[in-house]
């Protein structure tokens, strides 16, 4: 039996259910209420981070019906033929509610030709037609499409609040996740929410008590154990070589990914520099780590003597 992958399940259905983009949520929400709605707008920034998920949430509160709404992947639909067809659909008018709204995704996947028979549409589109452009590579579209729309900057979410979603998800799905196996799928997400739920759809079928640990996600995605990080780092602190040398050794037998732990050991260094030069950012920083990161630098943070720690790293 089918079941829908977490992240269609779990795609917010309004503008209170997005997380972590409320700069634009806010912005949009109130040119919705006061009856500014652009002609087109582009959506700019990494995978997983709501792009479309807002868009189609937008085109329901400015009365887009489903049967209204199309949605273009430009990364199969790229040509000068589907871009005039398009273009010449929007002279119809909507089929139910007020507008037609096109989404067009990965628009930077459009050939140049596209790109110009796009380009008069959205100069002087018809009154009850929207375009709506996401993107993951901004640098990529033509500035003469840019231009012509309102841009919108999507950032990468924060880990504290993927953190936050990814056990919430667990919860509605039966699972219970520590504190430990949260923040590793939340870092290696890297800022997207559909990553973050892809890796909870492979946990999930691979776990069968519905007890999910730490130990498990580092099995899982090759990650070295916490208490290695942590000597690493305290090696580095002491200057102790053999005992930092030793460490990797351990890693390589054990088939560890050493560019994770790599990632890991650069992520501590910066929380400890952080803590030391910048404590204005200490209830930031501890949101984002989790309880146990956070206690052992916290501990650290003034052992290296100024500078030791940069030039050790």
């Amino acid at each position: 039996m089918n079941k829908l992958a977490l992240y269609r399940k779990y795609r917010p259905q309004g503008f209170d259910e997005v997380l972590g983009q409320d700069h634009i949520v806010g912005i949009l929400k109130n040119a919705v209420k006061a009856g500014r709605v652009s002609h087109a707008y582009l959506f700019a920034g990494p995978r997983g981070t709501g792009k479309t998920s807002v868009a189609r949430i937008l085109a329901k509160e400015i009365g887009c019906s489903d049967i209204d709404l199309l949605e273009i992947d430009a990364a199969s639909s790229r040509g000068i033929d589907e871009i005039r067809a398009l273009r010449d659909a929007t002279h119809f008018v909507p089929l139910q509610g007020k507008v037609k709204v096109y989404i067009i995704d990965e628009v930077h996947m459009l050939t140049k030709e596209a790109f110009n028979a796009l380009l008069k549409t959205l100069e002087e589109p018809p009154a009850h037609v929207i375009f709506i452009l996401a993107t993951t590579e901004l640098e990529k579209v033509p500035e003469t499409i840019i231009s012509r729309c309102q841009n919108f900057s999507f950032r990468k979410i924060p880990e504290n609040i993927l953190r936050d979603s990814i056990v919430s998800i667990a919860r509605k799905e039966g699972f219970d996740l520590d504190e430990e196996a949260a923040g590793l799928v939340a870092l290696f997400a890297d800022g997207s929410f559909r990553d973050s739920q892809g890796m909870l759809d492979q946990v999930f079928s691979l776990n069968r008590d519905h007890q999910i640990t730490g130990k498990e996600i580092r099995e899982f995605l090759a990650v070295p154990a916490v208490e290695m990080v942590e000597n690493f780092i305290l090696s580095v602190i002491e200057k102790n070589a053999e005992k930092g040398l030793e460490i990797i050794q351990k890693i390589s037998e054990q088939n560890n990914d050493m560019k994770v732990f790599l990632k890991l050991i650069l992520r501590g260094a910066r929380s400890l520099l952080v803590l030391r030069l910048a404590p204005n950012m200490r209830e930031k920083l501890k949101k984002a780590l989790g309880e146990r990161e956070f206690n052992f630098l916290q501990e650290h943070k003034d052992k290296p003597q100024a500078g030791e720690m940069e030039r050790a790293l």
